[in-house]
């Protein structure tokens, strides 16, 4: 049995565009700090739908760019391991902050977001990316962080 080779392959680039200069990104030194980020860039839709994003960051701890990952329903979106961990090697990002919202208001992370903090986590060491917090966000103006409520490196 013989297999054709396919002689066109898809085609992966790179590309970074810096914005900004490294000294003037904002510096993440608490929760709060990522919070605002957060909040000041996040889409129309807080309140609409559940969605996922990360914030990548330099040594310093300096916001890098802030990547949408997913967009989901009222009540959940899905949040692929691989992607985000793409986006922060491609970013060339040291550290990560994970984010989601809740529409509902309800600050309270299920058991599903405890176990997904728990996986980016165990892979963010292997790639010897620190997975520095996860909060989530309430259109109510108000957060959860899991690193505040030591429920980080569980």
């Amino acid at each position: 049995m013989s297999y054709k080779v396919p002689l066109k392959v898809a085609e992966i680039q790179l590309s970074y565009k810096n914005k900004c200069k490294a000294k003037d990104r904002p510096q993440i030194r608490s929760s709060r700090d990522a919070y605002w980020i957060l909040e000041s860039n996040w889409s129309d839709q807080m309140a609409l739908i559940e969605e996922f994003n990360i914030l990548l960051l330099d040594r310093s701890n300096r916001v890098m760019a802030m990547c949408p990952i997913s967009k989901g329903g009222v009540s959940g979106t899905v949040v692929d391991l691989k992607i985000v961990f793409a986006s922060a090697i491609k970013g060339r990002a040291s550290s990560i902050i994970l984010a989601h919202n809740h529409p509902s208001g309800n600050l309270q992370p299920s058991q599903a977001d405890i176990e997904l903090t728990k996986k980016f986590e165990q892979a963010g060491k292997i790639l010897d990316i620190s997975v520095l917090d996860h909060l989530i966000l309430s259109p109510d103006g108000v957060y959860y962080s899991f690193a505040d409520d030591m429920k980080m490196g569980l």
